[in-house]
């Protein structure tokens, strides 16, 4: 994680009254003193770009997005001074949509800068570019029906990112120095060419373990100042690499010597503060609409609307929690499983056959195999058994019992 303390800190002990006002107006928002503003807006060009040198003549592209980035940081970007500037660019895109510098800067420019290179001339589209994505953010609408990204400067935009757009390569590289892939990226972002944008993104984030601190620190910058998120994957990375190269007195270097370490730490400082509220658009107040005199009646729902509708049809029925056991580790006593009868058992079975029932003599004696008949006399009473040699015999009724 990024120490915003020793950062401020290292800002505070060696920057100037200018980079100290710029601090200020990252912390707290406060406004930068007029001085200092003329101070960052002198040695303007009558036709509204600022020179690459002092005293010169010729505006350059490239050093009159760098004084807009000053002014931005300051607060100034709203200032007379620096909308002459933003006019100054929109009227020197080229008919492709791309900006270039004037031929009389061939001498001395640098490289980055160079007239009549192809890959000057793509990071000078994306710094113009992202400059005026930048200034329509806040900057006052074209119409009252323009609702294009980039406010006043949209069109100007709008064809920028296609320019920048027509030059990458299918694996989302591009054929020009490695600053100008953040800018087009935060271009083609506001411009809602996402797919584009990601594929820059995703080139990048494959380089931010080999960058130096002063790129990292001016892409996260970048891709803050145009509102990308603060979730967003490429700026948590590029967050990751600056707490990992911040120096022990809080600072970042510059590859450009010590002289800029205090301008690479302030870059860092601003892609590390929480993005800001989103600022109430600059224009007249929008009229409501009147509503008609004639007020009509709102239609009647069909019966069909009416009806019930059942509950379960969308809302699905809230399940029931189960029961927790009080005891964390004690597991949840669970009810006996009821088993289901197999088949056998629901095989229907045939009732026995019932037997008719035999009543059992009481005594010992009387339990053999013959049967009483007639009256009982002194041959068949209990105890003696009948002989065998006796049978009964039908008698008449009235007739004495033969002996």
């Amino acid at each position: 994680m990024v120490d915003l303390d020793a950062a401020i800190g290292f800002v505070v002990a060696y920057g100037d009254a200018v980079e100290r006002a710029r601090l200020s107006r990252l912390r707290t928002g406060a406004p930068a003193p007029a001085g200092l503003l003329d101070a960052a807006e002198a040695g303007q060009a009558p036709g509204g770009g600022w020179p690459a040198v002092l005293d010169g003549e010729v505006a350059s592209v490239d050093a009159t997005c760098y004084r807009l980035a000053e002014l931005d940081d300051l607060g100034g970007l709203s200032r007379p001074a620096a909308r002459h500037a933003l006019d100054w660019l929109a009227a020197r895109q080229l008919p492709d949509g791309g900006w270039d510098e004037d031929p009389s800067l061939a001498g001395f420019a640098p490289e980055w800068a160079t007239p009549g290179d192809p890959e000057a001339r793509l990071y000078l589209t994306a710094y113009a570019g992202f400059w005026l994505t930048v200034a329509g953010l806040d900057a006052r609408a074209a119409g009252p029906l323009d609702h294009r990204v980039g406010g006043a400067y949209a069109g100007v935009v709008q064809a920028a990112a296609q320019a920048l757009a027509a030059q990458l390569a299918p694996d989302g590289s591009w054929p020009s120095f490695l600053p100008a892939g953040w800018l087009a990226a935060a271009v083609l972002h506001r411009q809602q060419m996402y797919y584009e944008s990601a594929r820059i993104q995703a080139v990048l984030a494959d380089r931010i373990p080999e960058m130096s601190p002063a790129d990292v620190a001016w892409l996260a910058a970048t891709l803050h100042r145009v509102e990308v998120g603060e979730e967003q994957w490429l700026l948590v990375a590029a967050r990751r690499r600056l707490a990992e190269t911040q120096r022990s007195d809080g600072g970042w270097d510059s590859d450009d010597g010590h002289q800029f370490d205090v301008h690479t730490t302030l870059r860092a400082i601003r892609a590390c503060l929480p993005a800001e509220p989103a600022a109430t658009p600059v224009g007249p107040p929008r009229v409501p609409l009147q509503p008609s005199a004639r007020v009509l009646p709102l239609p009647r729902p069909c019966r069909r609307s009416l009806r019930p509708r059942c509950p379960r049809r969308r809302c699905p029925r809230p399940r029931r929690p189960r029961p927790r056991c009080p005891r964390r580790r004690c597991p949840r006593p669970r009810r006996p499983r009821r088993r289901r009868p197999g088949r056998r058992s629901l095989r229907r079975r045939c009732p026995p056959r019932r037997r008719p029932h035999r009543r059992s003599l009481r005594h010992r004696s009387l339990r053999g195999s013959f049967r009483l008949a007639g009256p009982r006399t002194g041959a068949t009473s209990p105890g003696r058994p009948r002989s065998s040699t006796c049978r009964s015999r039908k008698r008449a009724p009235g007739a004495m019992p033969q002996v």
